[in-house]
């Protein structure tokens, strides 16, 4: 009896220990599994204000995007979306003039990394900045 409620113990301790706060890179905290890649960045020679753009097209439904625009934040250029049951963070920063760069996170609904969303996300950028 002792065992089976140590081992019960043991995996509550390693299962609490397996979860906790993540950074969004819109400056914000979220339940989620740490330690796991979760963001691609892009870098683009066009000024911010069009990147920023084309990130909103391609996250709201309304334009033609794959999911639903939740918020925008005009200070500090990021969006936040939910596509397909996933959280998508999306940051557009200025590193030099005329110097883009965009960071793009994915989170499912129980915390854990999309890549794969993160990767497809941004290429959908990149393919709406094309003329």
């Amino acid at each position: 009896m002792k065992k089976l409620i140590f081992g019960f113990l043991s995996a509550a301790l390693i299962a609490g220990a397996g979860t906790g706060c993540i950074s969004t890179v819109d400056g914000h905290k979220s339940a989620g599994v740490p330690f796991r890649k979760d963001r691609i960045v892009s870098r683009y020679q066009l000024p911010v204000e069009s990147v920023f753009t084309a990130s909103k097209e391609v996250l709201a439904s309304e334009k033609g995007g794959l999911g639903v625009l939740q918020s925008e934040n005009r200070v500090n250029n990021s969006l936040v979306a939910k596509v397909n049951t996933r959280m998508v963070y999306v940051k557009v920063t200025e590193v030099e003039p005329n110097i883009t760069e965009i960071v793009v996170q994915v989170r499912t609904d129980a915390g854990w990394s999309d890549i794969d969303w993160a990767a497809e996300i941004d290429k959908q950028i990149a393919l709406r900045l094309r003329p």
